[in-house]
Formats: structure tokens, C-alpha cells, sequence
């Protein structure tokens, strides 16, 4: 049974920083790939940002480019993601998934997802 158990999240002024955790742990079958997901109220739950977990490329939504850094560390089944110079509109529930998606910025292609950490970014 995979479990993604993520971590990090909290209440930031604008312009501050956070980093998430991604804990992941019971693979069973092939994980291609962890994503980072957020979805704010009343929003579709859009990608963030993407790491292949074999080649450690990395992919980003456009509005993240620049701010946030995806990166994994294998020795701790641990992917992070670094937030900084944050927004107000960057505030949503984050979470990660794994799976062998077809486009790992896409949430579905994901079977398997954390239950999120709370991101609140106040101007």
C-alpha cells in the first residue's frame, strides 16, 4: 500500500518562504514520477511541479518558474518543495502524488495521493 504523507505547510506573509515534504513509502508498482499538486477553494486542483524519480528531471507550471524548486532526496523517500518569494494567490491546500503519469503536470495518471498540507500566504 503506498502512502504519501506530506508535511511543511503553514501561514507565511507574502514574499516568505516554506518547504514541503513528501514522504513516501509502500511502492508496489513502478512510480515514475512525484508531483506536487495544489487546490485552492473553488479552483480545479492544478500541478505545480513534477520530479522524475529515475533521471531527477524536473518540470514546473509556468507560475511557479523561478519561486519553487522541486528535488528529492532517495536515501529518505522524501521529495521537497521549496517555496519562496511567495504570493497571496499561491495560497491552496498542496499536495503530492505518485504514479508513471503521461504528463506529470496533470493530475490524473496519478493513482496514488497524499492528504495535503495547508499553505496560506497573507498580503
Amino acid at each position: 500500500q503506498v502512502q504519501l504523507v506530506e508535511s511543511g505547510g503553514g501561514s507565511v506573509q507574502a514574499g516568505g518562504s516554506l518547504r514541503l515534504s513528501c514522504v513516501a513509502s509502500g511502492y508496489t508498482h513502478p512510480i515514475t514520477y512525484i508531483g506536487w499538486f495544489r487546490q485552492a477553494p473553488g479552483k480545479e486542483r492544478e500541478g505545480v511541479a513534477s520530479i522524475a524519480t529515475k533521471e531527477n528531471k524536473t518540470f514546473y507550471a509556468d507560475f511557479v518558474k523561478g519561486r519553487f524548486t522541486i528535488s528529492q532526496d532517495k536515501a529518505k523517500n522524501t521529495v521537497y518543495l521549496q517555496m519562496s518569494s511567495l504570493k497571496p494567490e499561491d495560497t491552496a491546500m498542496y499536495s503530492c502524488a505518485a504514479g508513471a503519469p503521461w504528463n506529470s503536470l496533470r493530475p490524473n495518471g496519478y493513482p496514488y495521493w497524499g492528504r495535503g498540507t495547508q499553505v496560506t500566504v497573507s498580503s
